[in-house]
């Protein structure tokens, strides 16, 4: 069977050259006559690998010196819990953007730690939308601003030149997961970034988080030794076995990009064919995005509809058939909603497009 375009939010595809790469890998490592999955940890070759992967990611983010970078397990959602415990400990306060599903989830773990508080929100049209935000807003004590940097579900994000400006006492922590590697952000105007890999990264079952070093080892003592950063900055990730193969693809994936001509050569690719796939959606008799200031739209997850959810269903089930899979929005938004990131192919989003208008014309 051919492989289809997948457009699925996550786990999502990965790119063929780094497939085939592991493929080729899978049995015998370079020299170790062993996979990956067989290696210990502790071994000089998966060390090899894991400093080689952060070297890789440092390079491409430019990351600077001050910023440890480690591999983690428990999804982005282990991270909601983590950041307050180990960030909400001078004034127990902390402000929050509430821009979509997963910014609402962090918020909800972190009001079980301290004085949580949403300072600006998008709930009111299905966060279809940024909500403007003023520095004046902050509370003045807040141990740090959080926000969710591009919302997979309802196709928003903050773009490198909208973050929210914070004071240097006042660290600005971006959930990146679904748009981490698209584009060129600045690490240094954040005080961390995290990221679980599948969505643009790499397969399930690793994390990255990338943290200033001011902000590790200011946990209370009492909080569990797994959630506390300090923990896995010391051991450089492997405090315990860490999930080595994700670590290892998500290798592949840094050196994949490298070879395309890095982070800024994706985001002309990424602007590229967000802009094709908008262009239609906006000019089309019969789809309609669901994000309308172009602003606000995200270069990797562009929901749209019909408006009539039996079109909707119908338009699923014969992208299936087309080879165009996971196009399916999320239940709280129905629709569909296209995926289309770094792995994604231009092809990808042409036979999209192409099957939109044939699926037009054949349903007026």
């Amino acid at each position: 069977m051919e492989r289809v375009f997948n457009f699925a939010p996550g786990p999502s595809a990965l790119p063929e050259e780094v497939l085939k790469k592991a493929q080729e890998e899978l049995l015998c490592y370079g020299n170790t006559g062993m996979s990956v999955m067989e290696m210990s940890h502790r071994s000089a070759d998966f060390t090899d690998i894991l400093d080689q992967a952060k070297a890789d990611l440092k390079d491409l983010m430019g990351i600077p010196d001050n910023y440890d970078i480690l591999f983690l397990q428990g999804g982005a959602s282990t991270q909601f819990s983590m950041i307050p415990l180990n960030l909400m400990v001078h004034n127990h306060k902390a402000d929050y953007i509430k821009t979509g599903n997963w910014a609402k989830k962090a918020y909800e773990q972190a009001v079980k730690v301290g004085d949580a508080k949403v300072i600006a929100s998008s709930e009111d049209k299905t966060y279809n939308y940024i909500p403007d935000y003023d520095i004046s807003m902050l509370r003045p004590d807040a141990d740090y601003l959080h926000i969710c940097v591009n919302n997979t579900i309802y196709g928003t994000y903050f773009a490198p030149d909208r973050l929210p400006e914070t004071p240097d006492n006042i660290p600005l922590i971006g959930d990146m997961s679904s748009n981490i590697l698209s584009e060129p952000y600045d690490v240094s105007k954040f005080g961390m970034i995290y990221a679980g890999a599948q969505k643009n990264m790499g397969p399930a079952g690793v994390t990255v988080v990338i943290i200033r070093d001011d902000l590790v080892g200011q946990a209370d003592p009492s909080i569990p030794t797994m959630l506390d950063y300090k923990t896995h900055v010391d051991k450089d990730s492997c405090f315990n076995t860490p999930p080595c193969f994700a670590i290892y693809m998500c290798g592949l994936v840094f050196k994949w990009l490298k070879e395309k001509g890095g982070i800024s050569a994706m985001a002309e690719l990424n602007k590229a064919k967000a802009a094709k796939l908008y262009d239609f959606l906006d000019n089309s008799a019969l789809f309609k995005p669901t994000v309308l200031n172009p602003k606000d739209r995200s270069l990797m997850n562009v929901p749209f509809v019909t408006g009539d959810k039996d079109l909707d269903a119908k338009f699923v089930k014969e992208s299936k058939e087309a080879g165009l899979v996971n196009l399916k929005g999320h239940r709280t938004v129905g629709g569909m909603r296209a995926s289309i990131y770094n792995a994604m192919t231009m092809d990808g989003v042409d036979a999209l497009i192409d099957f939109m208008k044939k699926f037009e014309r054949a349903n007026k």
